[in-house]
């Protein structure tokens, strides 16, 4: 599994699926359930940006939530300020080679920075979330 970190410091994850773009979508909305997790919303951005008339290649944003996870962080009021990183977007997308890739926010490096509950909860959120993207992943 070649997972791509050039230019954002380890930030952000970009990894190619082994799929193409809408059999990514169907295998991440199933992957999401298998790990217990819910697919919140769906925003399909090519879509939106079609309305408004800019043609970009397919790309489909994912808010996915476990809410035993974030209900850990949002009943603590000083862990709430962390709340903008909820829920977890994961982007699937289709590049002008004809790749399909798969990128998120890395939450374990940014969890290391908080600390704390937060620091706790984001790391085995964002473990749960690298074992399912495993199964889509090249």
């Amino acid at each position: 599994m070649k997972t791509n970190q050039t230019n954002t410091g380890g930030m952000f994850l970009e990894n190619e699926s082994r799929y193409g773009f809408n059999e990514t979508v169907e295998k991440l909305t199933e992957q999401v359930g298998i790990i217990g997790w819910r697919v919140l919303n769906v925003l399909d951005l090519q879509a939106i940006l079609h309305e408004k008339g800019k043609e970009v290649l397919p790309i489909k944003i994912f808010e996915v939530c476990n809410a035993k996870h974030a209900g850990r962080i949002l009943e603590q009021d000083a862990e709430r300020l962390y709340a903008s990183l909820l829920p977890c977007r994961i982007s699937v997308y289709q590049t002008s080679d004809g790749k399909t890739r798969i990128s998120r926010m890395n939450s374990g490096t940014m969890a290391a920075q908080i600390g704390g509950l937060t620091e706790e909860v984001m790391s085995v959120a964002f473990a749960e979330m690298e074992t399912a993207l495993k199964a889509i992943q090249i």
